[in-house]
């Protein structure tokens, strides 16, 4: 062995530093960790020269050096720079995909080739996703959906267009929860949500009048304060019952609403319009008794037994729901069928497959 592999063999290792960042945090923000190792490294190194991070660092006085080296030849390169020094990468926005393993198979390497100093490997988060951070990946993923060379299909869309998915995502939402079904209420929320966001850039797209996303959260994020006074300021309020009618007094003096039906929503479903009108004026101290209804007057009838659910605290829309689904389950017997996973099993052998509409596909 040479003197000067004596001395490699026989010096401390370096250590090289793999500092992470996230496009979610503007870059410049960094860890207090993150910028002292960047001050105290003997060199800062990036693999793409328009990295995010070089234009902050260089203000702030740090130098970075681009390293103009294949991708394959990247892991071996940074352990030999950082043999006996610290050495930084920056970690570049896509994380570097197979970096981490090829540093670790160089280390395996070389700790059994003789002469060959291994630096101490270092995993820095520089910054860090906070909580509600991926929505702005949706808010990303809209905006590329809705620009040109996006989505042909999204592009064309309205709030007017968007309207029966909003209605049957907030359904199956419904039932997910309902079901108590765990997955399906995770990707049903998921739906909602795109939704929101996706109306939301439609309307930021309006020629006099454009919101944003931001305009959205903003306004209800003002409204959650307003309206809880006993989290947000001096109001007490020790109960549910409490709390309720704090909100309700807030929102009736917000709103200047004539009429304790004014802002009901005359397009939900009958027996939900009428329990919501019904408590509308029990809040209202308003008491005004279901007209009789005959036989045949089934709207009347109807509309006095949602009142009666609502005075019995049953809610006559999921009442009805439970009942529907008992009564399909026994429509499904009387048929000799059965549903396992979407797939529909049927008397005689042959089978039936269920799409996303509802629709059936025979087979066998």
């Amino acid at each position: 062995m040479s003197q000067e592999q004596t001395a490699s063999s026989s010096s401390a290792p370096g250590r090289l530093v793999l500092l992470s960042t996230t496009h979610r945090v503007a870059p410049g923000l960094l860890s207090g960790p993150a910028w002292q190792t960047l001050h105290t490294a003997d060199r800062i190194l990036a693999g793409d020269p328009a990295h995010p991070l070089l234009a902050p660092l260089e203000r702030s006085g740090v130098g970075v050096e681009v390293l103009d080296v294949p991708s394959y030849a990247r892991a071996r390169t940074l352990a030999e720079a950082a043999a006996d020094t610290v050495v930084v990468w920056l970690v570049g926005p896509d994380g570097d995909p197979g970096l981490t393993d090829a540093l670790a198979r160089f280390a395996v390497e070389g700790a059994e080739t003789p002469g060959v100093v291994v630096p101490e490997l270092e995993l820095l988060p520089g910054s860090y996703d906070l909580p509600g951070a991926r929505l702005l990946d949706l808010v990303a993923v809209m905006d590329r959906l809705r620009s040109p060379g996006g989505c042909p299909w999204d592009a064309e869309q309205t709030h007017e267009s968007l309207v029966k998915y909003l209605v049957e995502e907030s359904f199956e939402l419904v039932e997910a929860i309902e079901e108590n079904d765990r997955a399906m209420l995770r990707e049903e929320l998921g739906d909602v949500l795109l939704q929101v966001f996706f109306h939301s850039r439609i309307a930021q797209e309006h020629p006099t009048d454009p919101f944003s996303i931001d305009e959205v959260a903003g306004d209800i994020v003002d409204k959650l304060i307003y309206r809880h006074p006993h989290v947000f300021a001096d109001r007490d309020a020790d109960t549910a019952e409490q709390v309720e009618a704090n909100w309700e007094e807030l929102k009736a003096a917000e709103k200047q609403r004539e009429s304790a039906t004014d802002g009901v929503p005359m397009g939900q479903p009958a027996l939900a319009l009428a329990a919501k009108l019904h408590a509308r004026a029990g809040k209202a101290g308003v008491r005004v008794e279901p007209a009789a209804a005959g036989e045949s007057d089934f709207g009347a009838r109807l509309l006095r037994l949602a009142v009666e659910a609502q005075d019995a605290g049953v809610d006559p829309e999921a009442a009805l729901r439970e009942a529907a689904r008992a009564y399909r389950d026994a429509i499904r017997a009387a048929e000799g069928v059965g549903t396992t996973d979407g797939v529909v099993a049927v008397d005689g052998g042959a089978t039936a497959e269920t799409d996303d509409a509802g629709r059936t596909e025979r087979d066998g």
